[in-house]
């Protein structure tokens, strides 16, 4: 059995993470797997890159900036949706791939960003391959948003986006819709994964996808490289106050507005107004930060950037007494999970995909959404705990338990198997 992954990008973003923790996870179980992508940034052998001379490199730019440009320029609302929405009206043909041709199982994860358009993609639907498309947002089943927010159009049809400058009933999010319709046509054997029960019920509601084969699968992470470090050692070599009680938060990008920086920053004044312990506070806060200025937090900030080794990053997780979380719209958090692994509890809002990951009370707090003011007692609660070692042991319990490489590959090799009987029926 060969399997071929495709994803827009091998790092970068939480779906590039997670499409190659499933790469390793998936040959450590002796599957023949290669990872295909636009833009390859790591040295991975088993990592296939289409981009091979200059002039596709070119050609890729010129993709993504033709699908970006006419939206930013016409159609966005504003610059905080800039990325929100992707037309797919641009990007390779890589059906003639020879390890596309090669492989019995085609694997979609993220494929925006100018990589495949929807027409590129129904091409590899054309092959009559059997086809695996994991979902790390609601794009797949939109007329163009990764994720809704409160629009529920995709229920019946997209048109009138409020991500959009001038919306109507034919707007770009309703021809996207039509172009995905007539895209799923041509798909014959395609079983779609979604990394939360959340999601896969929301995929489960919309109008494409409501006959579609779906099951929830999340994904793997390496628990011996995200495990619990010497918390006096990891905070001497980071040069963090070791009697202080740290606050940890990050993301790919800080200003995105998904992740809730707002709330964040609300929840953390409130909780400087009701702390009353001896231990000093801090805060650390790593990922892309352009625009955020950290002095308006209440607490000492050490800012660390962004931060690309996964054993930086594990260190980092814990050095920290709690990570927290604002998103307020997210599937499987990668961070949640690895903080989780290296026995840090996380505070995160009750939404998405978070609850799969976060018992409440028991090894982290699921705070009411949206609320500040239930985010910072569940900052306070984590930080004050007379049970920290029991929530920090039920946090990598969890982890272990339910996201190892191991279970992860062996739920997606059963579904391979099972579709590629389902072919040859």
């Amino acid at each position: 059995m060969k399997v071929a992954l495709i994803n827009t990008s091998d790092a970068g973003g939480g779906a590039a993470e997670a499409c190659m923790r499933l790469l390793k996870a998936l040959q450590l179980q002796q599957v023949d797997v290669t990872m295909v992508v636009q833009d390859k940034r790591r040295t991975d052998a088993h990592v296939y890159s289409v981009e091979k001379t200059a002039i596709d490199k070119a050609r890729s730019q010129i993709n993504f900036f033709y699908e970006r440009l006419p939206f930013i320029a016409f159609q966005e609302r504003d610059k905080s949706v800039r990325f929100a929405f992707s037309t797919a009206n641009a990007g390779t043909d890589i059906s003639n791939e020879q390890v596309i041709k090669d492989a019995d199982i085609l694997h979609l994860h993220w494929t925006n960003s100018g990589f495949l358009s929807i027409k590129d993609i129904k091409k590899l639907f054309a092959l009559n391959k059997p086809i695996v498309w994991t979902l790390h947002d609601m794009w797949a089943f939109t007329g163009g948003c990764h994720y809704s927010g409160s629009c529920n159009h995709f229920i019946n049809q997209c048109g009138n986006c409020y991500f959009l400058s001038k919306p109507d009933d034919n707007d770009i999010s309703y021809s996207g819709w039509l172009r995905k319709r007539d895209m799923y046509t041509a798909a014959k054997n395609i079983s779609f994964v979604t990394c939360s029960n959340w999601l896969g019920e929301v995929a489960k509601q919309s109008s494409l996808l409501k006959n579609a084969s779906i099951q929830a699968i999340p994904n793997p992470i390496d628990t011996d490289i995200f495990s619990p470090k010497n918390k006096v050692d990891v905070r001497a070599k980071w040069k963090i106050d070791p009697s202080a009680k740290i606050i940890l938060f990050g993301a790919a990008n800080i200003n995105d507005r998904r992740k809730g920086i707002t709330y964040l920053v609300e929840a953390l004044h409130r909780l400087k107004n009701n702390y009353t312990q001896d231990s000093p506070v801090e805060m650390v806060i790593f990922g892309k930060n352009k625009h955020f200025d950290t002095t308006t937090l209440p607490f000492p900030v050490h800012q660390l950037n962004i931060i690309s080794s996964p054993t930086d990053m594990a260190e980092i997780y814990s050095l920290a007494d709690v990570y927290v979380s604002a998103s307020i719209e997210d599937n499987l958090p990668n961070t949640i999970m690895e903080a989780m692994a290296c026995g840090t509890p996380t505070v995160a809002f009750n939404t998405g995909g978070i609850p799969d990951l976060i018992d409440h009370q028991q090894n982290g707090y699921l705070a009411e959404f949206e609320s500040a003011a239930d985010l910072a007692a569940g900052i306070k609660q984590i930080l004050t705990s007379a049970n920290a070692d029991e929530f920090s042991a039920a946090a990598r319990d969890k982890v272990l338990r339910e996201f190892n490489n191991e279970k992860v590959a062996g739920q997606y090799i059963r579904l391979y198997n099972t579709i590629l009987n389902k072919g040859s029926v």
